[in-house]
């Protein structure tokens, strides 16, 4: 077995890892979040701290009474959750988390797919999601599936908008679409002579703009419309129960852990870190180039949970005006200004 083939599995096995445990861990989080922030105990019976509350969730799920409608569209409705996981399984594959590491004489690049259009690879996978949504409301033969569909599609295009042109104002001072190269743009690049280089300090308006447009993108509070429990029972999956649910369930956590791995490779400086050496066995610096990643990630996913415990949810044309007539300009605005300093020399 090749060394390239071997390296292959091996970083597919750790994204795979990190990811199927992603729901179970942030459902506990999340409780407990929810629990500290509300001054309650949250999950504390199974298992120390509660921990086995999520083992307990998902056996639950394995075994609970598999339901389905009978006026349904069986091969759309059993198609929807299959694919609900597939954007974050995908999307993944072009993230880089660590730099180039050598193994007996030949170079491994610590992501999966090596390639020139990795950000647009990301966004073009990503944008998949929507079609799960719109597949469930629609097959669900309910009108308040189908009601949360239209909600789900209406809002992932809006929001797409605004994060798109604040990935594309990060690549222009790059001069590249790989995410490694932005990452080593970064890792050179000092602001202020004491900054670190990472993009969120001289583009803090497109890192804003990317976090709420990612909040948007995965459904979360205070942007659940499509399954907005007072309105809609419970959207576009409200037909779905047992494992076909649970596959929504771990569909949008798993995107909110690769968005947040997006967001820290684009303004957070990826996997590298200030003052952190690079040097040595491979095995410690691709361990901890992937720490690194991973704690910038672990950030990201506990704004989502302080958040959704935080702030109360829009209505839905608040949602509408928030995308169409303050993102998308500020992010044009942020995309022209970041071009003008970039041809000007200063980024």
């Amino acid at each position: 077995m090749s060394l390239a083939f071997t390296a292959m599995l091996a970083k597919i096995g750790l994204w795979l890892a990190v990811l199927l445990n992603v729901a179970p861990v942030m459902v506990w989080v999340e409780r407990r979040g929810s629990a500290l922030i509300q001054d309650r105990l949250g999950p504390n019976r199974v298992g120390p701290l509660g921990l086995f509350q999520s083992l307990a969730d998902a056996v639950k799920f394995l075994f609970k009474e598999d339901l389905t409608p009978s006026e349904v569209d069986k091969p759309l409705y059993y198609l929807a959750p299959a694919l609900a996981v597939v954007p974050a399984l995908t999307t993944f594959a072009v993230l880089p988390f660590g730099p180039d590491i050598e193994i007996n004489g030949e170079t491994v690049k610590l992501l999966v797919a090596d390639v020139d259009s990795g950000v647009l690879l990301f966004l073009a996978l990503a944008s998949l999601g929507v079609y799960t949504l719109v597949l469930a409301g629609y097959s669900s033969n309910n009108k308040y599936s189908l009601l949360g569909s239209v909600r789900a599609a209406a809002q992932m295009i809006s929001y797409e908008l605004a994060l798109t042109l604040s990935v594309v104002a990060v690549l222009v001072p790059v001069g590249s679409l790989r995410l490694d190269e932005v990452v080593r743009y970064q890792a050179e690049t000092a602001w202020l002579g004491f900054l670190p280089g990472w993009n969120v300090f001289p583009q803090i308006l497109g890192f804003l703009i990317f976090v709420v447009a990612s909040f948007a993108e995965t459904n979360r509070l205070p942007f659940d419309l499509p399954e907005a429990e007072s309105e809609l029972v419970a959207g576009y999956h409200t037909e779905y129960s047992s494992m076909k649910f649970a596959l929504f369930f771990m569909g949008e956590y798993m995107s909110m852990a690769t968005l947040s791995a997006l967001g820290a490779t684009l303004f957070l400086g990826g996997w590298h870190f200030p003052g952190l050496s690079y040097e040595g066995h491979w095995a410690v610096v691709a361990l901890t180039g992937f720490t690194v990643l991973l704690v910038k990630i672990i950030a990201f996913l506990l704004l989502f949970v302080w958040v959704r415990w935080t702030f109360p949810r829009f209505r839905f044309d608040q949602l509408l005006r928030l995308g169409w007539k303050v993102l998308l300009p500020l992010a044009l605005v942020n995309l022209i200004v970041v071009a003008a300093l970039t041809i000007g020399g200063v980024l």
